[in-house]
C-alpha cells in the first residue's frame, strides 16, 4: 500500500517547479476591484446614489424589495493580545469596558444606516468577524443582537455565523451568540503544535478547541468550521499532518486552509518571522498544502473552491457542485445575490456598483459617528467593465470552468471576442496543464485549483504585469 505521505512527496516535485513559476503576490480576490483600489476621494453623493438605488422601489404601490436580500458584517475588533501572524483589523486591549462603548457606537451606525436601506428586503447572511467577536461579555453581546434585530428582520433560513476563538470562549457566550441568532461559527485554530503555537504568539490547547465544539454542538449550532494556516513559523509537512489528524478526530462540518500572508510592511509584527528565520521555504510550504488536500480529500472532505473543505452533504460543497457558489468578503458562501452591508470599523459594503469601507482607526470611526455622519473613509464606483470582469473572475474563484456561453449570456456579448487577449494570455498554463480546453470553454484541472489566483490575475484590469503589495499566491 501507498502511504499519503509517500503520495504527496511524488506529486511535489512536478508541481514545485510550477510552484516556484507563478508564486507572485496577487490578490485573494474577495472582491473585484481589490481593495488597493478604494479611494478617499470617492464622489461620495454618488456613493449615497448607489445605495438609494440599491434599496429603489420602497412604495405604497410597490412595497416589495428590488434588489434581493441582505447580507450583513459587524467588525468587532478587540483582542486581549496579538497573534503576530495576523492581518486582521484589529484593536489590542484587555480594557473590557471598551466592548459596552463600541456597541454603543454600532447601534449609532445602523440608527444612521437603517433609513437609508429597503426595510422589506430580509436578511440571508449575518457575519460577525474580528478581532475576537467573544471579547464581547454576553450581555453585550445580548444589547447587539437587540440592535440589530430592531432594524433589520431575517430570513427563516438565514446563516447567522460568528468567529469563535477558543481561548476566549465560555458557555455563557455560546448561548449569546445563538439566542442573537447565530447558527453557524468558525473556530480559530491555525495549528494545535505547541510549538508553533508560541512562535507564533497564540497558545490554545487542542482542549480549548474540543470544548468549544462540544459547547457550539449542545447550543445547536447547525454547521461548525476551523480555520487553519500553512506556512507559519516552525512548521512542516509532518508537524502540519498531525494538526489536520487532531482536527479531523473533531469532525468539523468544513475547514479553511488559508495560506500564510507575509506582509510585513503592513503588519509590522510579522518582522518577528524574518529576524528569526523560521518561515518554512516554499517546498516545504507546498508539501503542507498538499498534506491538507490528500488527508482531508480521504477523511471524505470535499476540495471548494482553493482553500475550503466541506462534508458532501454541507451546502457549501452542494452549492460548488451546483454551480452557484459566491464568494465575498467573509470568503465561500451559499448567499450570493445580496447586497452586504458592513458595520464596525474597517468593514467593507458592497453594492451591485460600489465598494466602500468604514475607517480602520477607531478614533476616526467614533469621531465620524460622533459628528451624525456615516464613518465612510473610502470607497470605489464600479464602471461596467469593472462588473464584467468582477462577474468572470468570481466565476473562476467559485468555479471548475470558464463556460463561454453562460458567461456570454450574463454579460450580454460575446465571451470569446471580447475577452480574446485574456484568454490568449492563459496559454501558458493550458501548457502546464493547470487548465484544459473543452467545447464549452476551458476547465480547471486538480493541480489548477491550487492556482486559482493567478488564474483570475489574467482578467484582473487593474494589476500590473508583476504586481507588488499583496500576499504570495500560494
Amino acid at each position: 500500500m501507498v502511504s499519503p505521505r509517500n503520495t504527496v512527496q511524488a506529486a511535489i516535485a512536478p508541481a514545485l517547479e510550477l510552484v516556484r513559476k507563478y508564486n507572485i503576490p496577487g490578490p485573494r480576490y474577495t472582491s473585484y476591484p481589490t481593495a488597493p483600489q478604494f479611494s478617499e476621494s470617492i464622489d461620495r453623493p454618488a456613493l449615497f446614489a448607489e445605495i438609494a438605488h440599491d434599496n429603489r422601489n420602497l412604495s405604497a404601490a410597490a412595497p416589495q424589495p428590488a434588489e434581493g436580500p441582505l447580507s450583513l458584517y459587524f467588525h468587532l475588533p478587540f483582542c486581549e493580545t496579538l497573534c503576530w501572524y495576523c492581518g486582521c483589523t484589529t484593536v489590542i486591549t484587555k480594557r473590557l469596558a471598551s466592548a459596552g462603548e463600541y456597541v454603543t457606537w454600532l447601534e449609532k451606525e445602523l440608527a444612521l444606516t437603517a433609513p437609508l436601506l429597503n426595510s422589506a428586503r430580509p436578511v440571508t447572511q449575518l457575519h460577525f468577524g474580528g478581532g475576537t467577536p467573544t471579547f464581547l461579555p454576553p450581555a453585550e453581546i445580548d444589547r447587539l443582537g437587540t440592535a440589530i434585530h430592531r432594524h433589520f428582520k431575517f430570513d427563516s433560513h438565514s446563516e447567522n455565523s460568528v468567529e469563535i476563538d477558543p481561548r476566549r470562549l465560555t458557555k455563557e457566550h455560546v448561548e449569546a451568540f445563538r439566542r442573537l441568532g447565530c447558527n453557524r461559527a468558525s473556530l480559530g485554530v491555525q495549528d494545535t503544535n505547541p510549538e508553533v503555537q508560541l512562535a507564533v504568539h497564540r497558545w490554545q490547547p487542542l482542549a480549548q478547541t474540543a470544548q468549544a465544539i462540544t459547547w457550539l454542538r449542545e447550543a445547536g449550532f447547525q454547521s461548525i468550521s476551523v480555520d487553519l494556516i500553512y506556512g507559519l513559523p516552525l512548521q512542516t509537512a509532518a508537524t502540519f499532518s498531525q494538526t489536520l489528524d487532531e482536527i479531523i478526530a473533531l469532525n468539523p462540518d468544513r475547514l479553511a486552509v488559508f495560506s500564510y500572508a507575509h506582509v510585513p510592511w503592513i503588519k509590522p509584527a510579522q518582522k518577528i518571522f524574518d529576524d528569526r528565520a523560521q518561515l518554512p521555504t516554499t517546498e516545504e510550504k507546498l508539501a503542507m498544502l498538499m498534506t491538507a488536500v490528500e488527508k482531508l480529500t480521504a477523511a471524505g472532505y470535499a476540495q471548494i473552491g482553493m482553500d475550503h473543505f466541506a462534508r458532501p452533504n454541507d451546502e457549501l460543497a452542494l452549492a460548488f457542485a451546483a454551480g452557484t457558489l459566491h464568494r465575498n468578503f467573509q470568503g465561500y458562501t451559499t448567499r450570493a445575490g445580496a447586497s452586504l452591508y458592513g458595520f464596525g470599523m474597517s468593514s467593507i459594503s458592497e453594492t451591485s456598483g460600489a465598494f466602500r469601507q468604514n475607517h480602520k482607526d477607531l478614533p476616526d470611526y467614533i469621531a465620524a459617528l460622533e459628528a451624525g455622519r456615516l464613518p465612510i473613509e473610502r470607497g470605489y464606483l464600479l464602471s461596467s467593465d469593472d462588473r464584467h470582469r468582477r462577474l468572470i473572475i468570481s466565476a473562476i474563484m467559485c468555479g471548475k470552468e470558464i463556460n463561454f456561453a453562460q458567461l456570454s449570456q450574463q454579460l450580454g456579448l460575446d465571451f470569446a471576442t471580447t475577452y480574446a487577449t485574456e484568454l490568449a494570455s492563459l496559454a501558458d498554463l493550458e501548457n502546464d496543464q493547470l487548465l484544459v480546453r473543452q467545447p464549452q470553454g476551458l476547465a480547471v484541472t486538480p493541480l489548477g485549483r491550487l492556482f486559482l489566483r493567478i488564474i483570475a490575475m489574467r482578467f484582473d484590469a487593474h494589476l500590473t504585469k508583476r504586481p507588488g503589495g499583496f500576499s504570495k499566491t500560494i
